[in-house]
């Protein structure tokens, strides 16, 4: 029986370690971190339960590929979806615009908005629902499909390919201005800042919502890890926790071992680097088998930007049942790190469909504030200085308490802070490269990177995770891990078993 080491008990590593346990391989996954998910998870405060990733789940519509591979998984195995109305409400001006899951009730309310915007409002409706056409593809992946699946695969894309020619060459401002009514232009704007991102980043979040395959799984984040753990054990998995990889041994093309900071070590047929690529090229593998790929995205971060974000986490003594769950409103332009550019929304979403997550009558809400590179360089530095940075992280979590106060002045005096979480926070716990919560954000300039994973000049390591593909994020992570296995065992020579 041959021996996988997965280095990474994420979303990918957990995906890599049940499909290595399903096709007959002996796998152990080595964890940093005493919590297996990585950054899919949560975490208790104060009697509240934080609930630290998924804000939707790519994948929670059954009769799609990406569902059936979740449910396979475990994460959604007779698991209860919630379909939240609406994806964000955005406050301008006394104007409320909804992003509702019913493309028609959407269109009703932009048009009730701004009747003079009716043509610009159809087509953009009328693209979406074009996207309803597309799942997101997690079979075989397409290095490794025949001439008739590829084939197959394209016809598939057929709708999505004038979508991405059309939103992939403007703007998301640019999509943005070609509203008249002020409050919908700041609806499609405040989805990133301004810059050079491209527009699909609008147009395919609302596909996939709308059209129903994107939802929330009831339990939340670290509920759905816990779930893929078990899946992971009950298949003969093992793991070896709080137990991080620092050091690789390597003859000639093939990696014999590696070695934990805290002296264990372990040997393998096959390695699978379920981590952060910068940490996999540059702490492990100390810069010896760099890819050009990687290495042209690090060093042009303005054309391939990453973003991580503030999170903060408050309590609330109240419930919050006639509020949007995920809901952007303007405030009197915040300082949120010191010397760095005010803003001027905040966007928060309350769990009040998570009675767990809350005493009874109780609600947390969490609050996330995007952060990009000239924040990033801020945390960087403030981090080196803990009083300083813990002193920060208070002085951030009161002004957006005082600014929830302002918006909602029945709450005044019922509000708690909980916890806030930097983007250090992700570098210290997960070792995520400048604390990125998704891969590379698609942008004009950019081109789209779709990495098989193999690592040039070692014949036996492969990398997994959302790093490989665009967008990121966990449907990326779930899907990769899968298809390192399938390569693994096109090596082997063996099928590969997916139930």
């Amino acid at each position: 029986m041959k021996k996988i080491v997965i280095i990474g008990g994420g979303i990918a590593g957990l995906s890599a370690g049940i499909f290595a346990q399903k096709n007959g391989f002996d796998s152990i996954i080595v964890e940093k971190h005493h919590t297996l998910g990585g950054e899919c998870t949560g975490w208790d405060r104060q009697g509240y339960h934080i609930d630290g990733c998924i804000h939707w789940l790519v994948g929670s519509k059954k009769g799609t590929q990406i569902h059936d591979l979740w449910t396979t998984v475990g994460a959604l195995d007779e698991v209860e979806i919630y379909h939240p109305e609406s994806f964000l409400a955005v406050e301008h001006d006394g104007v409320i615009v909804n992003f509702y899951r019913d493309l028609d009730r959407l269109k009703s309310n932009w048009l009730e908005i701004s009747p003079e915007d009716k043509e610009e409002i159809e087509d953009f409706c009328s693209d979406i629902k074009k996207l309803h056409s597309f799942s997101v593809p997690s079979g075989k992946p397409i290095d490794m499909m025949n001439i008739f699946e590829k084939i197959k695969y394209i016809f598939s894309m057929k709708d999505v390919g004038p979508i991405m020619q059309k939103y992939g060459k403007i703007s998301v401002k640019e999509l943005a201005n070609k509203f008249m009514h002020p409050a919908l232009r700041e609806a499609i704007a405040s989805f990133l800042p301004e810059g050079d991102y491209s527009a699909i980043s609008v147009l395919f979040p609302l596909g996939t919502f709308t059209s129903g395959q994107s939802s929330i799984p009831k339990g939340g984040s670290k509920a759905l890890a816990n779930r893929m753990v078990e899946r992971y054990i009950s298949l003969g998995g093992t793991v070896e926790a709080s137990c991080e990889v620092v050091e690789t041994y390597i003859e000639g093309n093939i990696l014999k071992g590696i070695k934990c900071k805290n002296g264990k070590s372990f040997e393998a047929d096959y390695f699978i680097a379920a981590c952060d690529a910068k940490v996999l090229y540059e702490k492990l593998l100390k810069r010896r088998y760099n890819d050009p790929e990687f290495e042209k995205r690090y060093n042009n971060p303005d054309i391939y930007p990453l973003a991580s974000n503030i999170y903060i986490g408050i309590g609330y003594e109240g419930e919050m049942n006639d509020i949007p769950r995920t809901l952007k409103f303007p405030v009197e332009s915040v300082d949120i790190i010191q010397n760095q550019k005010p803003i001027e929304h905040l966007q928060m979403t309350h769990y009040g469909y998570e009675p767990n997550f809350a005493p009874k009558g109780h609600t947390v809400i969490t609050f996330a504030i995007n952060q990009f590179r000239p924040e990033l360089d801020a945390w960087e530095v403030l981090a080196k200085d803990k009083e300083a940075y813990t002193k920060e992280k208070t002085r951030i979590g009161k002004v957006v308490i005082d600014a929830m106060e302002t918006r909602f002045p029945h709450m005044k005096g019922k509000l708690k802070l909980l916890d806030v979480a930097t983007p250090q926070t992700y570098v210290r716990y997960c070792n995520a490269y400048r604390g990125a919560f998704m891969g590379f954000w698609p942008t004009i300039s950019g081109k789209v990177l779709n990495h098989t994973g193999h690592i040039k000049g070692l014949d036996n390591m492969f990398l997994s995770g959302q790093w490989l593909q665009p967008p990121g994020g966990l449907p990326v992570a779930v899907i990769t891990g899968k298809d390192t296995i399938m390569r693994i065992c096109k090596k082997e020579k063996q099928q590969f078993v997916t139930l």
